[in-house]
């Protein structure tokens, strides 16, 4: 195992070493390559299985686990504000999801800002999924899921789909999803001094990078103003102490008022993503075990041999 970057405290809280953060307000490629070192300290289990698969112009890794199902893919869209992360730096999260829903990983290295700009990383999404779908896997038996910025990006992609009259995938996990890329909800500001991990100053300047020329409020951009009528069944985890708790709560409402079936859970104390630290946290594991339950009873129970 690598020397972590995160710390623990008695509260089952995270702090990071040494003041180390992702710093998104920084140039772009410096805030890429800090933040892919960052991720690189986090482990991986030694016994995922990781790929690189081509589906069209994704080109994204096929990570598995022993014994998942092959029948049901987890397409995830890893975080980094739109304009860092990768799959690659993602895996172990990824991979222990699929571990935990029983289903195959295939996570997506989408087009990232400045270089590619606002829709580029939804057009990218819409493509991986319909890749899976014409590899011959029924929707029903495919799930989203996707952290900070890929939580949003998986909420907006959905909405894609649905407008595209493409159909829908069975369930989508948003894990401390950015879906307000105004930034205007009260616990940026609230929560700045509670959140280890982001600043309003980082998340407007990437905001900015990945919008170019187009609205912070446009729906796609920003799904909280979406309508969100349609949708497939939503998991929202996310926790107290992130700056970005105001965005899973207005996508549940909005989700909610549009008759989508959606929970909310809010974890005392945790931090932005936790569930990534699942190898020193307690609760990351249990929301990881918590999400994968929802997940494989979205798809249903596996096929009978010979169905």
């Amino acid at each position: 195992m690598r020397d972590c970057t995160w710390l623990t405290n008695s509260r089952n809280s995270l702090r990071p070493a040494g003041g180390r953060r992702p710093d998104f307000s920084a140039e772009p490629l410096a805030a890429r390559a800090n933040f892919e070192a960052l991720l690189a300290t986090l482990p991986v289990n030694a016994d995922i299985r990781i790929e690189q698969e081509f589906l069209r112009a994704c080109q994204p890794l096929l990570a598995t686990c022993p014994g998942v199902r092959e029948d049901c893919a987890l397409l995830y869209l890893h975080g980094g504000a739109y304009i860092a992360g990768s799959a690659s730096g993602y895996r172990g999260l990824a991979a222990e999801l699929g571990r935990a829903a029983n289903m195959t990983v295939h996570a997506i290295d989408y087009r990232l800002a400045p270089e590619h700009q606002f829709p580029a990383a939804i057009e990218d999404a819409v493509i991986a999924y319909g890749a899976l779908l014409q590899q011959g896997l029924p929707p029903e038996r495919i799930v989203l899921a996707g952290d900070s910025a890929g939580g949003g990006l998986a909420l907006a992609t959905l909405v894609a789909l649905r407008d595209r009259q493409i159909s829908l995938p069975a369930a989508c996990l948003l894990m401390s999803p950015w879906a307000d890329l105004a930034c205007e909800g009260r616990s940026i500001v609230s929560k700045t001094q509670e959140d280890p991990s982001l600043t309003p100053e980082g998340l407007r300047a990437a905001a900015m990078h990945y919008l170019g020329a187009a609205m912070p409020r446009a729906a796609l951009a920003s799904p909280i103003h979406a309508d969100l009528t349609g949708l497939p069944p939503l998991l929202i985890q996310v926790g107290s102490a992130e700056i970005l708790l105001d965005d899973a709560v207005r996508i549940a409402r909005a989700a909610g008022a549009a008759g989508v079936e959606v929970r909310l859970e809010i974890w005392p104390r945790m931090v932005h993503v936790w569930q990534a630290f699942a190898f020193m946290l307690t609760d990351g594991r249990r929301a990881i075990d918590q999400a994968g339950s929802f997940l494989a009873d979205s798809v249903g129970p596996e096929r009978a041999r010979g169905d």
